[in-house]
């Protein structure tokens, strides 16, 4: 049986009130200028968000491939594991 993990700092992160196209890249192709807009957008988000630090975890804990969680982006995050 599929399980689905509800965290509740979900119900206190502020991307709940912009749509999911900010913060992850669209189907089709996207221009590099594009994306660099569409992330620094999406990262100013997660800067005043209450809940970066529990939502960049659970990006890292759950190895989540795409988006933006935490302020960092899906090169940022491995790169992060990295070092970490």
């Amino acid at each position: 049986m599929l399980e689905i993990k509800t965290s509740t700092w979900q119900y206190n992160a502020l991307c709940r009130q912009h749509s999911s196209n900010l913060f992850f890249p669209p189907a089709t192709f996207e221009k590099k200028e594009d994306r660099e807009k569409r992330e620094a957008k999406a990262k100013a988000v997660c800067n005043g968000c209450p809940v970066k630090v529990n939502c960049l975890e659970e990006a890292k804990e759950i190895e989540e491939p795409f988006g933006i969680w935490g302020g960092l982006n899906e090169v940022e995050r491995k790169r992060n594991l990295i070092f970490s």
